[in-house]
């Protein structure tokens, strides 16, 4: 399965053969999964990115009004941002193997961060008469009008990450309240190891080029603020957006502020690069004052977070595992080809992952 998928989603280039996806078999009617329960925030409900506050708030009662059998004989494209990373990898494996299971047909490509690609992606979904086409946009002004012609045409249309207005339904993360809650977790080990007279030094790994890890910066920021005011210093922030990016960002920060022991990231480069840098530097002895804070979760994330000799300490993720997530989505298609959202947007909730709950998570991995 995982070959199969690999092949499909390296593909420099998409073929008709391609998006007409090939058959499942068709079992007997089964119900959603619920995903493993996320500890929703109350940030979490509010505000997203575009100040649209119209929305449901995602939960595992939610996900399992969704008849997933229903996607039996449907016909589902997918054109996402970027598969160089072990988070979309996992995820797309994990729903393609769900919509599959429920008798469904679903191509997934990625259009590699340029919009052209994904309006040809989404056109050539158009015409080989696809039943939904989920879009992880690579800029989402540019991809309405394509969105909009496929609803034209019949086919629902739904957008993870950003709320979309040509769409049937979008699945939305509020990236600054993810940085607050990364930021949060930070504050709160910060506010039990130092003090206004013991103050830690942070390192913030972080990617302004790209707007929504720009808002999770910012989020991040004022979740300290919220829970460790007065007993930090932001020393350092410097762009990683991969483990090799990180830790070589960490290795300078380290040579001139041999101190720090706290990292706040945006995502998962962040926690791997910094993790193996300070294993580096420490020789694997872990003090209990240094930790790392970041978002997404990979296998490497969660084996870090259960190893002592790693300072991986929360991981904030989203409905859990690979798994979990796929079946998430997979249940928004069930629910959007049914006409049974209630609002166009549906906010996704926020998970803690730590050492204690990062091998009940691993289960559920790609």
């Amino acid at each position: 399965m995982k070959k199969k998928l690999f092949a499909i989603l390296c593909a420099t280039a998409v073929t008709f053969s391609l998006l007409t996806g090939c058959g499942g078999s068709q079992p007997a009617a089964t119900q959603a999964a619920a995903p493993a329960a996320a500890e929703t925030t109350a940030a979490a409900a509010a505000e997203n990115s575009t100040g649209n506050t119209e929305g449901v708030q995602a939960s595992p009662e939610f996900y399992a009004k969704a008849d997933l059998a229903s996607l039996s004989g449907k016909k589902i494209g997918v054109t996402i941002q970027s598969l160089q990373n072990a988070y979309w990898a996992g995820v797309m494996t994990a729903l393609q193997e769900v919509v599959e299971k429920n008798g469904g047909q679903i191509t997934i490509v990625a259009c590699d961060d340029s919009s052209a690609t994904q309006i040809g992606q989404i056109e050539n979904f158009v015409s080989s008469k696809c039943d939904l086409i989920m879009i992880h946009p690579s800029d989402a002004a540019a991809v309405e009008d394509a969105a909009k012609q496929a609803r034209d045409a019949g086919i629902k249309v739904m957008c993870w990450d950003d709320p979309m207005t040509n769409t049937d339904g979008n699945w939305v993360l509020n990236n600054t309240n993810l940085g607050i809650e990364i930021g949060e977790a930070a504050g709160e080990f910060i506010d039990a190891h130092y003090s206004a007279d013991n103050k830690a030094q942070i390192a913030m790994i972080n990617y302004p080029q790209t707007t929504i890890l720009l808002e999770r910066e910012e989020g991040i920021l004022q979740g300290l603020e919220n829970k460790a005011a007065g007993k930090y210093e932001v020393i350092s922030s410097q762009a990683g957006l991969d483990a090799n990016q990180a830790q070589t960002a960490m290795e300078t920060i380290l040579q001139r502020y041999p101190d720090c022991k706290i990292v706040t990231g945006i995502g998962a480069g962040a926690m791997i690069g910094a993790d193996e840098a300070f294993q580096i530097s420490t020789g694997g002895k872990i003090p209990e004052e240094m930790g790392v804070f970041t978002a997404d979760v990979t296998k490497q994330q969660l084996e870090h977070l259960s190893n002592e000799t790693y300072p991986a300490r929360v991981a904030v993720g989203f409905e859990g595992s690979d798994e979990d997530t796929g079946a998430a989505c997979a249940s928004m298609f069930a629910l959007i080809l049914g006409g049974q959202l209630e609002s166009q947007n549906v906010f996704r909730g926020l998970m803690r992952i730590t050492a204690e709950n990062a091998g009940t998570v691993m289960e559920g991995m790609k």
